[in-house]
């Protein structure tokens, strides 16, 4: 079963994809954002090109568990794109994911230009990745 997974941010949503089996996430692009109907088809058409049966959205909660307006943003996204698609979609806990991002990145000794182009898609394979492993 393939699975999206999405990283919603104010200027880019961070994309990754599950195997066919659902072990492994792996990153796939950034989207700009733009407005919401072309941020939607644009998540549509990886939905469609690679068959995917199960959408993964980073939920960014406060370090207390509550929900900010980043958290209020994302859910928003979830159902603008419910709206449009029949597949389940699952909000997942991703506090603190961007800077597990930045964190592997520094210690890849990934350049600054480098990392401020990959980092989403790279928080988005740690959300998918961390969801894929509460499943086994």
């Amino acid at each position: 079963m393939r699975v999206l997974g999405l990283d919603v941010g104010a200027k880019t949503i961070g994309v990754a994809l599950s195997d066919e089996l659902g072990w492994t996430a792996q990153p796939v692009k950034v989207i700009r954002r733009t407005v919401a109907d072309d941020d939607i088809a644009a998540v549509r058409e990886i939905i469609a090109a690679y068959a995917v049966e199960r959408i993964v959205i980073g939920l960014p909660k406060n370090m207390n568990g509550s929900l900010g307006p980043q958290a209020e943003k994302a859910m928003a996204f979830r159902d603008a794109l419910a709206a449009v698609t029949s597949i389940p979609i699952v909000m997942w806990d991703e506090r603190l994911s961007t800077v597990a991002a930045q964190r592997a990145l520094l210690a890849a000794d990934v350049s600054r230009r480098r990392r401020k182009q990959v980092v989403d898609k790279i928080a988005a394979v740690l959300i998918l990745q961390g969801y894929l492993n509460s499943r086994r």
